[in-house]
């Protein structure tokens, strides 16, 4: 019996396709054959749920997986492109393909969403976010996005939801080769190459991708073009030791240089605030890198993990207001320990004990200080201990609880809390699912101790951000199975939120709100395959995301949602898309008149469509148009976004 199956193997139910909507492409179960031949229906896992993966329909929070069928399916490059098919998130991308992307769940910033890739955390230390414009799909095998507070099971961060994105690993006594190319608008070219091996008790995967585009004038004031230029290197493996042994690393490495415009602050100025031509440029270096032993006993029963993160970027900016830049480094250690049992007489129960320890030490320094106080190397660390009970009772009741301590050095300790419950009706097709608990989001290096020239200065005196919400929701299958509809209520509240405001000489400062930030909405997302071959998603989210003083806050629209079709023909070899994604009108700040003021952004709808054709086995063609309606719009105030842009490419397979 393996806790990774949460408590016990259990019969595949027909509530296992209530995840259908959810994970994306039909159908939501799996198929394995046992030694005897009889094929056995295994439900859809969910890694990121709780400390150890759960089957999907056994998750009380609110969830949403985006396989890699789905991104191949709909020709996505970028991931940050895949979430905005993803009821309660958010993004905003300044302009150009490797512009700075923030992604917001339910209304929060984007620290307060925590970012793992292959379990490695990838946010960095300096803004304490993940930039998604370097983030390409090329290796990527699953997306999962988890809604709600989840601090309880990893910590500050994770305040507002995580998103895990899992590459794609080896296979056994065997291998592939796969590559793809393509050319486009903008003189925009991309080249990936995944390899899979492995023997009787390894594998692995090595993959490479490489993107470069002249991109767009993303100012209104010149027509300097700003590109970007990206390499994503990725390895993964595993060793089984013993049968009840294995060792898995990941390391993972990206060089990106993105061009990009700056603001003119120069008083006076025809074009104050505006976003104008600059020779200004963005360079990154990331490294990430994981390992961990496993060790399984007393036939799964009791399993424990040993495991160590790395994670180092390197970033150097360049305006016409100087140099900037900063070095951070996360080291993290952990260990975790799972028992699991069953107890037949009591409510035909089985439950898991969790406990886990973490260690993390947290660096950062600028690179380009205005005093050597600014450039002294910033250090914190952090212990944790985790607890998470899960409990199952008559295959159709499932509960989950945990708490977390936090022992910070810099800040004073934390205590988080969460529970989650799931309950199945079978028989009418119908799952409802609820959870509520609190986050924690820790002040970032930058906004204690950054500095900008002329711009910003840091406050080390901010106190971390807390979060409590709640969400309860209900999925309903229908027309024999063949559709699934979902609708989740959520309601958060914020507290001693940070926010950058300016001073009277015209520099900025982040400071601690005074109040509650309160965030509410509804998540809708429907799944249908409307006749053969012929499938369409649907999602829409409604945001009321509001500061303390009553005021909406930025980029995070209202309104938003996507619409999904994917019909396959000639016995599925070729494949037609169309993909639509709906931004409602939002706000941001207009800084070009004094007190600043907010700004509104109009709504668009932005149009993909696509096709692909296996032309041999080992062959496939595809082109697409992206933005089809050449909508212009912008997601942050001033940038521009790119318009009307096409693609085509092969795949090739070995």
């Amino acid at each position: 019996m393996s806790t990774k199956q949460c408590c016990r193997k259990k019969p595949a139910l027909r509530a296992v396709l209530f995840s259908s909507t959810l994970l994306g492409i039909f159908p939501a179960v799996s198929a394995v054959a046992d030694d005897t031949g009889t094929v056995e229906e295994l439900s859809e896992i969910v890694i990121s749920a709780g400390r150890n993966p759960v089957p999907a329909e056994k998750v009380g929070r609110a969830f949403t997986v985006l396989t890699g069928e789905e991104l191949e399916k709909t020709q996505t490059r970028y991931v940050a492109d895949a979430l905005r098919r993803v009821p309660g998130v958010a993004v905003s991308r300044t302009g150009s393909f490797g512009g700075l992307t923030q992604v917001r769940i339910r209304g929060s910033e984007g620290n307060h969403v925590l970012v793992l890739i292959d379990g490695v955390e990838v946010s960095g230390t300096s803004s304490g976010e993940f930039d998604f414009g370097s983030l390409q799909v090329a290796d990527i095998d699953r997306i999962e996005v988890i809604r709600g507070p989840q601090s309880a099971l990893f910590g500050s961060n994770a305040a507002a939801g995580v998103i895990q994105i899992i590459t794609k690993g080896g296979v056994r006594n065997g291998y592939n080769a796969t590559g793809r190319s393509e050319v486009g608008t903008d003189k925009t070219v991309l080249g990936n190459v995944l390899v899979q091996g492995g023997g009787e008790t390894y594998d692995v995967a090595v993959s490479g991708a490489v993107r470069g585009t002249e991109g767009f004038n993303i100012s209104d004031y010149g027509s300097e073009k700003d590109g970007d230029r990206n390499l994503t290197l990725n390895g993964k493996g595993r060793w089984d030791i013993t049968d009840d042994v294995y060792v898995d690393g990941n390391l993972r490495f990206v060089d990106r240089d993105s061009d990009t415009d700056d603001q003119d602050f120069s008083w006076g100025s025809p074009t104050y605030a505006k976003v104008i031509d600059t020779p200004s440029t963005v360079e990154s270096t990331e490294f990430f890198g994981g390992g961990g032993l496993t060790w399984e006993l007393f036939e799964d029963r009791f399993v424990q993990k040993f495991r160590g993160e790395v994670a180092s970027q390197k970033y150097r900016g360049e305006t016409t207001g100087g140099e900037n830049g900063s070095d951070g480094k996360r080291t993290h250690l952990s260990y975790q320990g799972t028992f699991a049992f069953e107890i037949p007489q009591l409510l035909s129960s089985a439950h898991s004990l969790t406990g886990a320890a973490e260690w993390e030490r947290e660096t950062y320094r600028n690179v380009y200080p205005s005093s050597a106080s600014q450039g002294l190397k910033q250090e914190r660390d952090l212990f944790g201990t985790v607890a998470e009970y899960r409990g199952e009772f008559f295959d159709r009741a499932f509960v989950t609880g945990a708490v977390r301590y936090d022992q910070n050095d810099s800040f004073k300790n934390t205590l988080t809390y969460s529970a989650s419950g799931a309950y199945l009706f079978p028989d009418f097709g119908t799952r409802l699912h609820a959870s509520v608990g609190t986050g924690s989001t820790n002040p970032t290096f930058f906004e204690q101790f950054g500095f900008v020239p002329s711009s910003f200065i840091g406050n080390p005196n901010l106190k971390p951000e807390t979060n409590f919400g709640w969400d309860v929701g209900v999925e309903q299958n229908f027309w024999q199975d063949r559709g699934s509809f979902g609708i989740t209520y959520f309601q958060e509240r914020l507290e001693d939120e940070i926010q950058t405001q300016f001073t009277p000489n015209f520099e900025s400062t982040p400071v601690n709100l005074n109040g509650t930030s309160k965030r509410r909405g509804i998540e809708v997302s429907l799944g249908l395959e409307v006749i053969k071959n012929l499938y369409a998603k649907a999602t829409y989210t409604y945001l009321d995301a509001k500061e303390p003083s009553g005021e909406q806050e930025v980029r995070r629209p209202p309104h938003s949602g996507s619409l999904s079709l994917t019909y396959g023909f000639h016995e599925n070899r070729g494949t037609v898309f169309v993909d639509a994604v709906y931004n409602g009108e939002m706000t941001d700040f207009d800084f070009s008149v004094s007190p600043t003021r907010r700004a509104t952004l109009g709504d668009y709808i932005n149009i993909n469509v696509g096709a692909d054709y296996q032309v041999t086995d080992s062959l496939q063609v595809f082109g697409r148009v992206e933005n089809l309606l050449d909508q212009d719009y912008e997601e942050v105030y001033g940038f521009n976004t790119q318009g009307f842009t096409a693609f085509a490419g092969f795949k090739a397979t070995f």
